[in-house]
C-alpha cells in the first residue's frame, strides 16, 4: 500500500524497534517510547506535522502520539487497531489454538497458523503461498518465526490504554477502519475509539480481517486517500 500512497503524498514508514530491520531495543519496549521514536523520526525528517496513520499496535502508537503532540498531527487513520491495547491481547479458545500452534509446530504449521489469525473465513480465496510471501515482505521476516521482541510488544501493548483521553483528540480528522472477521483487533474496538473521538468516522469493511491493508492495498489506500483529501 505504501507505494500506491507514495503516488500521491511523501511516505513515512519504517519498522518499530526490534521488529524488521529496526536494531534490537536497548530498552524495554513501552507504547510511550515507540511515539517518542516515531517523532524522532518526523524530525530527522523535518516534518511539524503529518497525516498519521498506523495499524494495529502502530494505531495505538497513532492515538498515543496524537495525544502528547497533537499539533503535529494533521489527520488520523486507524486501521484494525483499538485504543486499550488489552483489547489486542485478548484470548478466546480459537487464539490460543493458534498461538499455540505459531510457537511450538513445525514451521509450515506455525506460518498456516499465522494466516489463520490474519485471514477471514473462508480464505480459500486467497492462495496462501502468495498471501505468506506478501505478507513476510510487509513484516519483514518469514511469517513463520515470531521475531524475539513479539512478547515484549505485545506486553507493552496491553498496559497501555488511551480510552480515557479519546476525547482531546476532538478536532483531528480521524477515520477508523476495522474488519468484520479480525481476531486481533474486533470491530467493537474500532467503534470504540470512533465513539470516543468527537467527529470520527467508522468504518467496517464486510468480509475482511486484520490482514485488510496488506491484501486489499489499493482498497484501503482510496479510503486513506480520500480520507486524508476531505481532511
Amino acid at each position: 500500500m505504501t507505494e500506491i500512497l507514495s503516488q500521491y503524498f511523501t511516505v513515512l514508514s519504517f519498522d518499530n524497534r526490534g521488529v524488521g530491520r529496526s536494531q534490537p531495543a536497548a530498552t524495554r519496549l513501552t507504547v510511550p517510547q515507540m511515539t517518542r521514536d516515531t517523532l524522532a523520526l518526523m524530525d530527522h525528517a523535518g516534518w511539524e506535522s503529518a497525516h498519521i496513520m498506523g495499524h494495529s499496535l502502530g494505531g495505538l502508537i497513532a492515538q498515543d502520539l496524537a495525544l502528547t503532540a497533537k499539533p503535529r498531527v494533521r489527520s488520523l487513520s486507524l486501521l484494525c487497531t483499538f485504543a486499550n491495547g488489552a483489547d489486542g491481547t485478548r484470548v478466546s479458545g480459537r487464539v490460543i489454538w493458534i498461538g499455540l500452534r505459531m510457537r511450538f509446530a513445525p514451521r509450515p504449521v506455525r506460518r498456516d497458523a499465522f494466516l489463520e489469525l490474519v485471514l477471514p473465513p473462508g480464505g480459500e480465496r486467497h492462495n496462501p503461498a502468495e498471501v505468506a510471501a506478501v505478507l513476510s515482505r510487509a513484516f519483514g521476516h518469514d511469517i513463520a518465526d515470531l521475531p524475539p521482541k513479539s512478547d515484549e510488544q505485545l506486553s507493552a501493548m496491553g498496559k497501555c490504554d488511551v480510552t480515557p483521553r479519546l476525547g482531546e483528540l476532538s478536532g483531528i480528522p480521524t477515520l477508523v477502519i476495522s474488519a468484520e472477521h479480525d481476531l486481533i483487533a474486533r470491530p467493537s474496538s474500532g467503534r470504540a475509539i470512533a465513539d470516543g473521538i468527537p467527529g470520527a468516522r467508522f468504518m467496517e469493511i464486510k468480509g475482511a480481517s486484520h490482514a485488510f491493508p496488506v491484501l486489499e492495498p489499493k482498497r484501503c489506500a482510496a479510503l486513506l486517500i480520500e480520507h486524508i483529501s476531505r481532511s
